[in-house]
């Protein structure tokens, strides 16, 4: 190739301003100019060609990876399916391979967003009012953030079935929710009802989804927080503090139920018990006695004076031999020359019934 020494120069000298003169630099640069450079590759053309005939051979390899499933298309249609490992397919424009990573748990975020990370470590989170704002069915206003957790279940379906898989989802999810948070009441969503909710939407986006055709397996749904909105924030604290005080009064009266009635019925038996035991008593103590006179009344109509001197007898044996008895004996004649009286102040008074008797 021939230089141009003039040209050279002039070139230069457009691009990087006025420079040194080189033109006098001697005459071997000036020999070099009229130098004819020729190159050439051994074998010709047909060596390029199989070069790149087996470098575009060569590009048909892949690997999946263990996560990963491979999905050949051939000519922009499915093809087939491979498994983790190396494979061959044929080279581009005949065939091309995705791979889905169909092991990996993907999450969607719905009514929040993560940012970015805080400097003494968690996450920043920036809410989305148009997504978290829903209506309850007692026609209330509730912040719901949650995310969904899922997989790849069937990667064809995943690639080929819907242009825009992961919005797919998130729509989905977002109108499952709702219909979910529209069915319950806030109360519900606020304290109890959480992880019926949480399961409830979880089966409810399955079956969106599997109408769909996407070949999403939904893992979990999972509330992050449920919350009023901030403009009444403060009402539904008032309001739940008076829900907390109404069970505790509830718990705590339920408490005292439970202890008193168990006692009470315990004492209502008892009662029952002994007076049932007293019924027997003294109805089983009035036969005896019925039948003791009934056996003396047939004594006594056999033998009426002998009998009746037995049972002054045996009475005067009873008074006499009672110790707790003052008695006071006189004769006929002192009978004659006293006023006989009564001592009430020296009678006997009733003991007191020892405690536990009767």
């Amino acid at each position: 190739m021939n230089w141009d020494w003039e040209k050279l120069q002039e070139k230069r000298q457009r691009q990087f301003g006025q420079g040194p003169d080189l033109r006098n630099l001697g005459d071997d640069l000036k020999r070099m100019s009229n130098l004819n450079l020729n190159f050439s590759v051994p074998g010709g053309p047909k060596v390029i060609v199989i070069l790149i005939a087996v470098l575009w051979l060569l590009s048909g390899i892949y690997i999946v990876d263990p996560d990963e499933v491979g999905v050949v298309r051939r000519f922009g249609a499915y093809d087939r399916t491979t498994g983790p490992g190396p494979h061959y397919h044929i080279p581009f424009p005949v065939e091309s391979v995705l791979t889905p990573k169909v092991s990996q748990i993907q999450r969607v975020e719905m009514g929040f967003r993560t940012v970015g990370t805080k400097e003494g470590g968690g996450y920043q989170y920036r809410p989305v009012p148009e997504e978290a704002l829903m209506l309850t069915g007692d026609e209330n206003i509730i912040d719901v953030q949650f995310i969904v957790q899922y997989q790849i279940g069937n990667p064809v379906e995943w690639l080929f079935r819907i242009q825009r898989p992961v919005e797919t989802v998130k729509a989905a999810a977002e109108a499952a929710i709702r219909e979910v948070i529209g069915n319950n009441n806030i109360e519900t969503a606020l304290t109890t009802g959480k992880l019926e909710i949480q399961n409830t939407t979880k089966v409810l986006l399955q079956s969106v989804l599997d109408r769909y055709n996407c070949g999403v397996t939904v893992v979990a749904v999972q509330l992050q927080d449920v919350h009023p909105p901030k403009d009444v924030m403060e009402a539904f604290k008032d309001v739940a503090s008076a829900l907390e005080d109404k069970n505790r009064v509830v718990n705590e009266a339920e408490a005292y139920y439970n202890d008193i009635i168990p006692k009470a019925r315990g004492q209502a038996a008892s009662v029952i018990n002994d007076a049932q035991a007293f019924k027997s008593a003294t109805v089983l103590r009035a036969q005896g006695e019925a039948s003791r006179f009934l056996a003396v009344l047939t004594e006594y109509n056999k033998a009426k004076d002998v009998t009746r001197e037995r049972l002054f007898l045996e009475t005067m044996e009873q008074v006499f031999s009672n110790p707790d008895m003052e008695k006071i004996v006189l004769s006929d004649e002192a009978m004659r020359q006293m006023i006989p009286y009564l001592p009430l102040d020296r009678t006997a008074r009733p003991k007191a019934p020892e405690k536990g008797g009767k």
